[in-house]
């Protein structure tokens, strides 16, 4: 038993201090991928002039009906109901060119 006034030295094991780095390490590595990863998303969800431009009017031919849009560099694409794709320019809303989608082949 040593005097309280002395201090007490422990001496620790290679296998704890090799630990107590390795925790260290990947605690300081896990942080720095935190950090990474929400800078990552602050940079991609302020991009705000990426979003596709809708031109004013766009007007499809009479009796159709749109069920689904995806836009293209300087097109918008528009699937109607009768199974139609029609390409239209983004700026302009005009009408490029008709798609008709082929049923599938029955087995």
């Amino acid at each position: 038993m040593t005097h309280p006034s002395e201090s007490e030295t422990i001496d620790e094991p290679a296998q704890l201090r090799f630990l107590r780095r390795l925790v260290t390490t990947l605690t300081v590595i896990m942080v720095g991928g935190v950090l990474v990863v929400i800078a990552l998303l602050v940079i991609r969800l302020s991009e705000g002039d990426a979003a596709p431009q809708l031109p004013a009017d766009i007007t499809l031919p009479d009796g159709a009906t749109a069920r689904a849009v995806t836009f293209g560099t300087g097109w918008v694409a528009v699937v109607t109901t009768e199974d139609q794709i029609l390409i239209l320019d983004s700026e302009t809303g005009a009408l490029r060119q008709t798609l008709q989608i082929q049923p599938a082949p029955a087995d």
